[in-house]
């Protein structure tokens, strides 16, 4: 497909209450895979655990045309403060229900039972793909690794979320 963007842009959010510039690992990495696999990487936050937050910086990057995915890392779990997946949730067009599926299931591989205390999401809010991954480097690399690397890798078949794109907003 020819209206395919050179490359994917990405913005990367780490949610937390408790992580700053020196203390994010998880965003920095993520940031640094994302690019290590030709994609850019637009803009990155680190936002509260806020929904009203997250849904302020979301909407702010589902307008800008140079973003095409957000991955946000972070409060997927099931404590009071975790509310990423509430946030993105109400923003969705679709919801990408496949997602948590593979996602879980490469997390059952790596963690076992205790997959089942993840939240992770993604859908489609604007013609921008959102992903809500864990806060745990084990998780934030599963996602990355072993699932979203090669559904955005434009070589990937039989089909991948890069030639997408330019379709989201089809009426």
């Amino acid at each position: 497909m020819t209206d395919m963007p050179p490359r994917v842009g990405f913005a990367v959010m780490t949610v937390s209450d408790t992580r700053d510039a020196a203390t994010d690992k998880t965003g920095p990495w993520l940031r640094e895979a994302i690019a290590a696999d030709g994609h850019g990487v637009i803009d990155h936050a680190i936002v509260p655990d806020d929904i009203e937050a997250i849904r302020a910086k979301l909407r702010a990057w589902i307008g800008d045309p140079a973003i095409h995915a957000v991955i946000a890392t972070g409060g997927t779990g099931l404590t009071g403060r975790d509310v990423t997946p509430e946030a993105f949730r109400g923003l969705y067009d679709k919801e990408m229900d496949g997602f948590s599926a593979v996602f879980h299931q490469v997390s059952y591989a790596s963690v076992g039972v205790s997959t089942i205390q993840s939240r992770a999401t993604a859908g489609i809010a604007g013609g921008t793909y959102l992903f809500a991954v864990p806060g745990s480097s084990g998780g934030c690399r599963d996602a990355w690794e072993k699932v979203l690397r090669i559904e955005f890798d434009r070589e990937h078949r039989p089909c991948n979320l890069v030639e997408l794109i330019p379709r989201l907003t089809e009426r």
